[in-house]
């Protein structure tokens, strides 16, 4: 066989093992991503569990880079303590060469068994069985693809262009250490790259010692993608993946001079020495988490003072994390929240427009702007962020929710905007022109404001708990401000037939208020639609039936 067929098939297999993790990842969070990541958020109060949290998390996702972009994201909204977070990744490290063992134990008479009856759990209409067939199949996929890469390295045994370069490796370990640590970086899998090794191993061309230093290669190669992943992330999400990368760092640079001797101990094992390069990797992370898990406190206090605290953007969503959207009920979840935070700036520049309205104080208007700029940012965010969701598929009661959130989002950006455009300037120019309602109308614009805040506050409890009775409720409120609304019209305009002065100088000033008022209370309402047209409680029309 030629040299250019050998590549092409050991690249594809290469390529087929990696497509089976990915299946392997996307299919447990699927299936499993909400257990799992409650898990790893409540499993971390000691150092113990905390190991094993991230243990058991890499080897059911097959991916420590997955584990470590989710603690990090834990650890930014202080769900994991930053030393737990160290020993998690410890944990994870330890996870990732277990599943190389298992990998490379010679199962591979599986990969058919597995692949089928993955495709009869994807074929089923639970998100949760598909999300398993689809695991069970990149399982599957991965064992398969350990077969050919054994098949694509077999004209390797007699290469002597092999034997050559081997050679050259074996003369200049620095090398050897940064094209494993390549492999692993540009296929962002350490696993995918100890596999690799593992193959080309089985020619019996690589000494034990070039073995070991590939392999710390893979480890140290292995860590850079997590990193590199949380760059745009907070600082504590940051130190968490470069501490991770610097204890493997120091990990490879204590060994790699010794890896001579480290050889002979790999050589004295029982195990077969086709396993050598799984059998280093379990050996190294096992000692590496031993000697490093005592200075997981140390290590996070050198991170705090490396990578100090950021001030970070109001604008920046809180809670909308894109690790997530693999588990459509927790990403639903976190959009939920995040749209309530909206509904509470929402609730702010009410409150400040009515502060300064009765106070005659323009200073309180000064946040307003900056308040809607907010809001127009989270419910664009929150937008993009479901619809990325939806992508992932998601069932019918699902993608109904989430069209709930976005259209609560949009009603209140929608309010947003009726404060900015309508109730600010207006505020603004009674207070600047010095002018005064008549008591009557005052008070009337005062309490259809303290209702609007008090509307907004029900409907954010609405919004959540989809209650019945209270969507009833504001179905009935919107008809009493219509009714305020109409009626204090009518006051105002009695008074101006009156001749009373402060009417006529506030007349469009008070109509304008009472429209907006009515508007932003329509937006209000509107959280209640879905839940009483579910009902069938909704008619198309406000007309009265013809007789």
């Amino acid at each position: 066989m030629s040299s250019t067929a050998v590549m092409i098939n050991l690249f594809g297999a290469v390529a087929l093992l990696l497509f089976g993790l990915s299946q392997v990842k996307d299919g447990v969070s699927r299936a499993f991503g909400a257990q799992l990541r409650t898990g790893l958020s409540t499993g971390t109060r000691n150092g113990l569990r905390s190991f094993v949290s991230g243990l058991f998390a890499t080897i059911a996702l097959q991916s420590s880079t997955a584990t470590a972009l989710m603690t990090a994201s834990f650890v930014e909204r202080d769900l994991i303590r930053p030393r737990m977070a160290q020993i998690v990744l410890l944990g994870a490290n330890v996870g990732t060469a277990i599943t190389a063992w298992i990998v490379g134990f010679g199962i591979g008479w599986l990969s058919p068994l597995l692949i089928l009856v993955g495709i009869g759990f994807h074929r089923s209409r639970a998100s949760n069985r598909q999300g398993l067939g689809a695991a069970l199949i990149g399982i599957g996929i991965m064992l398969l693809s350990l077969h050919l890469m054994s098949a694509a390295t077999e004209p390797l045994r007699e290469s002597q262009a092999l034997f050559a370069f081997i050679g050259l490796l074996d003369n200049a370990w620095p090398v050897a250490f940064a094209l494993a640590a390549s492999i692993a970086f540009l296929s962002s899998s350490s696993l995918a790259a100890v596999v690799l090794i593992l193959s080309v191993a089985a020619t019996g061309a690589v000494p034990t010692a070039l073995i070991l230093v590939l392999v710390l290669g893979a480890n140290f190669g292995g860590a850079i993608p997590p990193y590199m992943a949380s760059l745009s992330a907070a600082s504590s999400a940051r130190r968490v993946t470069l501490g991770n990368l610097i204890v493997r760092g120091i990990g490879c640079l204590l060994v790699l001079p010794l890896a001579g001797y480290g050889a002979m101990l790999l050589e004295m094992l029982p195990t077969p020495g086709a396993m050598l390069p799984v059998d280093a990797h379990l050996a190294f992370n096992l000692a590496l988490a031993l000697v490093a898990w005592p200075f997981s406190t140390l290590l996070s206090g050198w991170m705090a003072r490396l990578i100090p605290e950021e001030v970070r953007p109001d604008l920046a969503p809180k809670f909308l994390d894109r690790e997530e959207l693999s588990s459509p009920v927790v990403a639903l979840t976190s959009a939920t929240r995040e749209v309530l935070g909206v509904g509470d700036l929402i609730e702010r520049m009410l409150m400040k427009t009515s502060d300064a309205f009765s106070q005659n104080d323009l200073s309180q208007l000064t946040e307003v702007a900056q308040l809607e700029h907010r809001v127009d940012t989270l419910q664009q965010e929150v937008k993009v962020y479901l619809s990325m969701l939806s992508r992932v598929g998601l069932s019918e009661d699902n993608s109904r929710r989430s069209i709930h959130i976005i259209d609560y989002a949009i009603n209140l950006e929608h309010i947003g905007d009726i404060i900015e455009k309508g109730l600010l300037p207006q505020v603004v120019k009674k207070i600047s022109l010095g002018l005064k309602f008549s008591d009557d109308g005052y008070d009337e614009l005062m309490r259809l404001m303290t209702l609007t805040i008090d509307n907004l506050r029900v409907a954010q409890t609405i919004f959540v708990t989809r209650d019945f009775d209270l969507a009833r409720h504001m179905m009935e409120v919107k008809v009493e401000v219509r009714r305020m609304e109409k009626e204090s019209a009518e006051r105002h305009l009695k008074r101006l037939q009156d001749g009373r002065l402060e009417s006529l100088q506030t007349s469009s000033l008070h109509l304008d208020l009472l429209r907006d008022l009515k508007r932003i209370n329509a937006h209000i309402v509107s959280v209640a639609h879905p839940i009483l047209d579910e009902s069938g409680l909704l008619v198309e029309s406000r007309l009265r039936a013809s007789q």
